[in-house]
């Protein structure tokens, strides 16, 4: 093997093998409390672990919503008892996240990474700019489903050709941008640090592009399968269904233009898992949301690494320096925070050797690169085969 180069952030690489920083997760569904079927805090990490992850930020779609601290602690004593790596949780932006009156937000600032409702947009104007004003003075970031469920009008996968020719009811993009440019006029108005969740179209760019140039405290995160999908590919299973959907190669095309000229500031996974039965429904009735924790890396350093579409130390940054930065965590530490990837074999993703619980993911059956073969987190082997 040859000796290793170490090159400026951190990345070591040899001949089969690679050590780069640990990931950090901003957009993650751990399932518990409330829906231990779907996926477990243990599993969940230890998923988050495999795959490279120190921090995964789950989110609050859960039975209770942490809407109060005392729901919240619900939750943080799980995660004490049974995560494998650093969970860090949202607090919800609204009771219930049922979009009527603000949660309890100073009562769980403390111990929260954020606030978001996400799963659900918030509807109304005048509740997102009182929240905004809340976590501005707790000093949290407002992290946003953008969603106007009025235009979704019973969509359930892209409102593009696919969906056309295949008599499927379509998700327009104006449902995603409409809301993100509602709330950049806001965080004009509040000042509030923002952040959009899992952004998917073509003209939310735009005008993520547009706001952060004219200076507003907005960052955004998208997802693999945005990155490598169209709505061309996809077939009539629940492993292709997600909100947002996959959408056009435009979209894919302007996803990581932002990527490149750094309107796109991270890559998260959304990893929301499901039991089987609620992803065999076909497009039209399956529940929405898919496996990524195990495949994210493996996917984006096959299908854009290799490739050339983006360097290595590019996607070190989007998928662990500037989430850090952005969610004010520590740097990693080169010697006690890095895993270390095999990339050398290719091998064919097999959702039957998942970790988490979820199975279904629209990239079962590709072949890539990367198995990861030893994460650790402050000085710990949480991980390794």
């Amino acid at each position: 093997m040859k000796s290793a180069i170490t090159q400026s952030n951190n990345i070591k690489i040899e001949k089969d093998t690679i050590t780069i920083p640990t990931f950090v997760d901003v957009h993650v569904h751990l399932r518990e409390p409330g829906f231990f079927y779907k996926e477990t805090m243990k599993t969940g990490t230890m998923a988050a672990a495999k795959s490279g992850y120190s921090h995964v930020f789950s989110m609050p779609n859960l039975k209770p919503v942490p809407d109060t601290y005392e729901h919240l602690k619900e939750q943080l004593d799980i995660i004490e008892k049974d995560a494998v790596i650093k969970v860090i949780p949202y607090g919800s932006i609204t009771m219930g996240e049922k979009g009527g009156e603000l949660s309890k937000m100073e009562e769980m600032a403390p111990y929260v990474c954020g606030f978001t409702d996400d799963g659900v947009g918030v509807e109304s104007e005048e509740l997102m700019e009182a929240a905004m004003v809340k976590a501005k003075e707790l000093g949290k970031m407002i992290v946003a489903h953008c969603e106007d469920m009025a235009l979704r009008n019973g969509g359930y996968i892209h409102d593009g050709e696919y969906a056309k020719r295949n008599g499927h009811l379509g998700i327009c993009s104006e449902s995603e941008w409409a809301p993100i440019a509602r709330d950049v006029e806001l965080i004009k108005k509040t000042g509030c640090s923002y952040h959009v969740c899992h952004v998917s179209s073509k003209e939310s760019v735009e005008i993520i592009r547009q706001a952060k140039a004219a200076g507003v405290d907005i960052t955004c995160e998208t997802a693999p399968h945005y990155l490598v999908l169209t709505d061309e590919e996809i077939l009539d299973e629940g492993r292709f269904k997600m909100n947002p959907p996959i959408r056009s190669a435009a979209d894919r095309d302007a996803l990581i233009e932002g990527l490149l000229d750094g309107t796109v500031d991270m890559i998260a996974t959304d990893h929301a898992p499901h039991s089987a039965e609620e992803k065999s429904k076909g497009l039209k009735d399956s529940a929405m949301g898919i496996t990524g924790l195990e495949t994210a890396f493996p996917i984006i350093y096959t299908k854009l690494v290799k490739t050339g579409v983006l360097t290595l130390e590019k996607v070190v940054e989007l998928m662990s320096t500037n989430p850090r930065k952005r969610f004010r965590l520590p740097e990693a530490d080169p010697e006690k925070d890095y895993a270390v990837w095999e990339v050398a074999t290719e091998y064919e993703i097999n959702p039957e050797e998942f970790t988490s619980m979820g199975k279904a993911t629209p990239f079962a059956g590709e072949k890539v690169y990367g198995k990861c073969l030893k994460t650790v987190v402050d000085g710990e082997t949480v991980w390794s085969v």
